[in-house]
């Protein structure tokens, strides 16, 4: 449990009252220079924040909020970097973006610094916040808000999309356009997002007399990992006519391996990515894709945010937003006799 020093704390560690204590944070009175040790003193051991009294008794309010991202060379989470922005600063706020690399230390040294600083309330789309952070952020009075999971959504409002629903989608695209063996290169299974679409694709194929379990090979939402799941991949099935990658790096990554493999993407084999970051358009062949609301996501996580700072959210709820397909060139061109 999270035991945060308070001003009184200090005051009576130092040996003086909590007035003494309030002059000397806020520099607005006589403190002598003994005293100003004792309460320096007092406050390294407490590891106590003063930028949080100030908060409490000023109100303090700098109108910044914190983005932190798991992987800004993602450009899933570019594009929803540009919407939060955007949208926070129609509103009047400042975001600070914080690259955690999926690292809970790191995280956890961005919500020590930053705390100290006025920030009035913190967007996490990372994986590594958990439960001991959301409970130093609730008693601090720090308002957060999650993308796709959060420790407890109890106290947290979580925007996400229908993952489980879009694999669905994918998968019977690829069934739809004449794929007869379909595999699937799946993300992280500590992460919300590579679970969900794993559990769509397998719902959505478990019945088929072609499935096996060796048509799965793990991925790490990265253009390697792609690459390298779908080497393996057709090593062990060499007859895959289909591939839906849990997302879009990925599935560039799976649109290379073929390539270099000399096996024509999109027409021998059909890929489908998943998140509709703009890269995709751009790829040969286009990349189809489940496209997620980008823009609409960092908009709504930033209004959320900023009503509860702003004291106006009346209750934490989880928003699931629709998905959409975008069919291209990567399964448009797609021709089953190919492989008879």
């Amino acid at each position: 449990m999270i035991v945060i020093a308070t001003i009184r704390d200090v005051a009576k560690l130092a040996g003086v009252s909590v007035s003494t204590v309030s002059r000397y944070l806020n520099k607005s009175g006589y403190v002598n220079v003994e005293t100003e040790r004792s309460i320096k003193a007092a406050i390294e051991k407490l590891d106590y924040a003063p930028n949080q009294v100030a908060r409490g008794l000023a109100g303090k309010k700098t109108n910044t909020i914190a983005l932190i991202l798991p992987d800004i060379s993602n450009l899933f989470f570019s594009d929803l970097a540009r919407a939060v922005e955007d949208v926070a600063a129609t509103y009047g706020y400042t975001v600070i973006l914080g690259n955690s690399d999926d690292r809970a230390d790191k995280e956890k040294r961005y919500i020590e610094t930053l705390k100290k600083k006025y920030i009035d309330g913190f967007i996490f789309a990372s994986q590594t916040f958990g439960p001991e952070e959301a409970e130093m952020l609730t008693k601090l009075g720090i308002p957060f808000v999650c993308l796709d999971r959060a420790p407890s959504e109890e106290n947290a409002s979580v925007v996400r999309t229908k993952n489980i629903e879009g694999a669905s989608m994918a998968v019977q695209h690829l069934l739809d356009i004449g794929c007869r063996k379909i595999a699937h290169i799946y993300g992280p299974q500590h992460l919300i997002t590579g679970r969900d679409r794993l559990i769509g694709y397998e719902k959505s194929v478990h019945a088929m007399e072609w499935f096996t379990p060796s048509l799965l090979e793990e991925g790490d939402f990265r253009i390697r990992g792609g690459i390298s799941a779908t080497e393996r991949l057709m090593q062990r099935h060499p007859d895959i006519d289909g591939i839906f990658a849990g997302n879009d790096l990925m599935a560039i990554g799976a649109l290379k391996a073929l390539s270099r493999m000399g096996i024509k993407a999109g027409e021998e084999v059909a890929i489908c990515g998943y998140d509709g970051i703009q890269t995709a358009e751009i790829t040969s062949p286009e990349l189809t894709t489940i496209a997620q609301p980008l823009y609409e996501m960092g908009a709504l996580i930033s209004r959320l945010l900023i009503k509860k700072i702003e004291g106006t959210l009346e209750k934490d709820l989880t928003y699931e937003l629709d998905v959409k397909l975008l069919a291209r060139g990567s399964t448009l061109d797609f021709s089953p006799r190919a492989k008879a």
